[in-house]
């Protein structure tokens, strides 16, 4: 089933595992299973049905590009013109992180290694992971 399958593929900003189970994720990074991960989504419309955005940060989070929002505990972006979003149409949504063990540097060997299904990418195209902000009713905060 596609939900349990670890995909390794460029997303918008690193290259990255994309999944929808979290308990797999985890234990290929060697990482706490108390720590969360970003839930990226095709649509503003798939985030619009996932949680409720503040009115005062709505004009921010339609216009941001590659920016998490962190909203009642849960990270979310939004992935926009990106060749990543016809793998997230196809899942609805998928838990993304980067592709290596946690606090490591990337490995092409490791994640090669340690995915199910090898999307299209070039590993030489590394880019800068997102910026994440922290918003609730009254606030934003710049944690990453």
């Amino acid at each position: 089933m596609l939900k349990d399958l670890i995909f390794l593929s460029q997303t918008d900003t690193t290259i990255g595992f994309v999944s929808q189970n979290e308990n797999r994720l985890s234990h290929i990074k060697k990482r706490p299973p108390n720590k969360s991960y970003i839930k990226a989504l095709p649509s503003l419309k798939a985030l619009k049905s996932n949680t409720r955005v503040p009115n005062i940060h709505k004009n921010r989070v339609r216009r941001a590009k590659k920016t998490t929002f962190i909203i009642n505990k849960i990270s979310y972006r939004v992935i926009k013109n990106s060749k990543h979003n016809l793998l997230l149409d196809r899942l609805g949504w998928a838990y993304t992180t980067s592709a290596n063990l946690s606090g490591e540097d990337y490995s092409d060997k490791f994640a090669k290694a340690s995915c199910d299904v090898i999307v299209s990418f070039n590993s030489n195209n590394i880019k800068e992971a997102s910026t994440i902000y922290k918003i609730n009713s009254s606030m934003i905060s710049r944690v990453r």
